[in-house]
C-alpha cells in the first residue's frame, strides 16, 4: 500500500505530492495504483520524472515511456533554455552513468561497434544521425502576433499587406477583449530591405525585424529558415533584441505562397510546434475543450484563453474546418501558426505618418547554408493576377454555343468596369471549344479559378454558365457578392449566390453591359428560355 492513493487527486496535485516522496518503491506502488485506477498518461509521467529524479527508472519502461505508447511527443521533457538545442548526447555515456561495470562494458562494446560502422560508412546510410531537436518550451512566456513579410524582386507580396491589415485587426480587437497591449510585428529578409520594412510600418505593423544580406536575394530554405527561427526565439546581439521580453511569438503568419509553405512547416517544426495550412480567416477567443490529451485526465474540461482559431476550406472547399493549437500539459505548442491564402483578406490603406520602430537582425550566416547558388536564370512571363481587383467576371461552359462570342461579351463586361477582370473554370481550360485568335488568350490555364487554380475574393463576383463545381467553388467563395447568371434553376452555384439569374448568358450579359456603362444596374432579371447547359 502506499499513503498516496493517485485516484484522490488531480494530475497537478499528484505532481505536488510526489515531491515529498523520496522512496522508489513507493513511487513504483504509486504508479501501479494508478495503472489499475485511472491510468492517466500525464500522471504516469509524473511518476516517472520523479523516478528519474531519484535515479531510477519505472520497470518495464524506458525514459518514462511505455513501450508502443509514443504520442503527440506528449511525454518529451521541455528543454529549459530558449534556443538551447537537445544536443545528441553520447548514448553510451548516457546509459553507462550509474550502471555497473559489467553494462560498461557493454556499453564501450557498442562503442567499439559504433566506430566500425561508422568506418564503414558511405554517408548516406544514417542521414539524420546528427540531427538535433530543439525542444518546446514548458510555460514559456509568449507574446504578439508575428507576420512573415514575402518579398518578391524588391518589392513587398500583396499578400504580405494583407497579412499585416488582418494582423492588426486581430491585435486591436485583443487589446480590447484582454486588456493586453500585443504588437503585430513583421519580420522579412533579403538583400535590400530595410526600405521596406519600413513600409510593412505603414501597412499595419508596431515592429519590423529585417535581415538584410545579399546572398538572400532570392528564397533558400536553410538560411530563411535559421534565421526566422533565430529571430522567433530572441537569439542575437541586445540591439536587436531588447525590444521584446518574451520567449516566443504568441502567434506567427506566413503566407500560403510556393515559398510561404515551405518556410512556415520548416519554422514551426524548427520551434516544436503546430501548423494550420491554407487557412481563409482567423479570429481569437477562448476554448474549452475535454480531450485527456489536452487536460491531463479524463473527464475534465479546460478552457484554454487567446486560442488562435484557424479556418481553412477542406474537402475541395465543401466545408470549413477550424483548427486550434492547444498545449499539451507539460508542452507547450507555440507560436501558434497558419499559413494564409492570399486574397483571403483585405490591406489597410498605407499610412506613411504611422510610427513604428525598425529593428536589424545580427545573426552570423554559415557559408554552409549557400552552398547552392543560382548562376544564370530566365523570367517567365509575368501572367495574370486576377487577385486585388474589385470585380471578376469568370465564364463557364456555358458559353459552349458559340465561345468567342461568349468570351468577348464577357471582356466588354469587364471594360464596362473601372477595375475588373476576366477569369474562366477548368471546363474553359479543358474543353475543346475553338476559339478565334484575338480572344484565344483568353482560354488559357493562366486565368482559371478554382481549387487548381487562383483564389480570389473581389467586392463582386459575375459568374456567367458556371455551375458551380465544388472545386470552382474553393476558388471564389470568400467574395462579397456573387451574382450567378445560368440556364438550370437547379445549378449548384445558386446555393452559395446572392443573386442569380435565370437565363440565356447571351441575352443577359448585353443588357447587363448596357446597365453599368449606363450607371443604370436596377434592371429586371428575368428568365430566358433555352440557353447553353454548362458542367462546371
Amino acid at each position: 500500500m502506499t499513503s498516496i492513493d493517485p485516484d484522490d487527486h488531480t494530475v497537478d496535485e499528484l505532481t505536488a505530492e510526489l515531491e515529498t516522496v523520496d522512496d522508489e518503491d513507493e513511487l513504483q506502488a504509486i504508479l501501479e495504483a494508478e495503472r489499475a485506477g485511472q491510468d492517466r498518461s500525464t500522471a504516469r509521467e509524473a511518476v516517472h520524472r520523479r523516478l528519474k529524479e531519484l535515479g531510477a527508472d519505472a520497470a518495464g519502461e524506458r525514459d518514462g515511456v511505455e513501450e508502443g505508447t509514443e504520442t503527440e511527443g506528449e511525454y518529451e521533457e521541455p528543454k529549459e533554455a530558449v534556443g538551447d538545442q537537445a544536443a545528441g548526447e553520447d548514448q553510451a555515456e548516457a546509459e553507462g552513468e550509474g550502471e555497473d561495470e559489467d553494462e560498461g562494458t557493454a556499453a564501450e562494446e557498442t562503442d567499439s561497434a559504433t566506430e566500425t560502422d561508422e568506418a564503414d560508412d558511405d554517408g548516406l546510410s544514417h542521414p539524420t544521425r546528427d540531427k538535433k531537436h530543439v525542444r518546446a518550451l514548458e510555460g514559456g512566456d509568449y507574446a504578439d502576433m508575428w507576420v512573415f513579410c514575402e518579398t518578391q524582386g524588391g518589392e513587398l507580396l500583396d499578400v504580405s499587406r494583407e497579412m499585416l491589415g488582418k494582423a492588426r485587426e486581430l491585435m486591436d480587437q485583443f487589446e480590447a477583449d484582454y486588456g493586453d497591449e500585443e504588437d503585430v510585428v513583421a519580420f522579412l529578409m533579403g538583400d535590400d530591405c530595410e526600405s521596406l520594412a519600413e513600409e510593412c510600418i505603414a501597412a499595419g505593423a508596431d515592429v519590423a525585424v529585417y535581415h538584410e544580406d545579399e546572398r538572400l536575394e532570392r528564397f533558400l530554405h536553410k538560411p530563411y529558415t535559421e534565421i526566422a527561427a533565430h529571430m522567433a526565439r530572441g537569439e542575437g546581439t541586445v540591439e536587436s533584441t531588447d525590444w521584446r521580453d518574451y520567449d516566443e511569438p504568441r502567434y506567427i503568419l506566413f503566407p500560403a505562397t510556393n515559398n510561404g509553405r515551405d518556410l512556415s512547416a520548416k519554422v514551426q517544426a524548427e520551434l516544436d510546434s503546430g501548423l494550420a495550412s491554407d487557412c481563409s480567416d482567423l479570429f481569437i477567443e477562448e476554448n474549452e475543450v475535454s480531450n485527456p490529451v489536452k487536460t491531463g485526465e479524463p473527464g475534465v474540461k479546460k478552457t484554454f484563453e487567446k486560442v488562435l482559431h484557424m479556418k481553412r476550406p477542406d474537402f475541395s472547399g465543401f466545408e470549413y474546418s477550424t483548427i486550434l493549437c492547444l498545449d499539451n500539459p507539460g508542452r507547450d505548442f507555440h507560436p501558434q501558426g497558419c499559413s494564409v491564402i492570399p486574397g483571403s483578406f483585405d490591406p489597410l490603406e498605407p499610412d506613411e505618418d504611422r510610427e513604428g520602430l525598425v529593428v536589424e537582425h545580427d545573426m552570423e550566416l554559415e557559408d554552409d547554408w549557400f552552398r547552392v547558388a543560382v548562376t544564370e536564370h530566365d523570367r517567365l512571363e509575368a501572367g495574370i493576377d486576377l487577385t486585388g481587383h474589385d470585380v471578376i467576371v469568370c465564364l463557364g461552359r456555358g458559353i459552349g454555343d458559340d465561345p468567342t462570342e461568349g468570351v468577348e461579351l464577357g471582356l466588354d463586361l469587364v471594360d464596362a468596369f473601372e477595375n475588373a477582370e476576366l477569369g474562366i473554370t477548368r471546363g474553359i481550360v479543358t474543353s475543346s471549344y475553338q476559339f478565334e485568335g484575338h480572344v484565344e488568350e483568353y482560354s488559357k490555364e493562366e486565368r482559371q479559378i478554382g481549387e487548381t487554380g487562383q483564389v480570389v475574393a473581389p467586392d463582386l463576383y459575375i459568374a456567367a454558365g458556371v455551375s458551380g463545381a465544388v472545386q470552382h467553388k474553393v476558388g471564389m467563395d470568400e467574395s462579397d457578392t456573387i451574382v450567378a447568371i445560368n440556364t438550370d434553376p437547379d445549378a449548384r452555384i445558386r446555393d452559395f449566390s446572392d443573386y442569380f439569374v435565370e437565363g440565356d448568358l447571351f441575352e443577359v450579359l448585353p443588357r447587363l453591359i448596357d446597365a453599368v456603362e449606363s450607371g443604370k444596374t436596377d434592371i429586371e432579371a428575368e428568365a430566358v428560355a433555352d440557353g447553353g447547359e454548362d458542367d462546371d
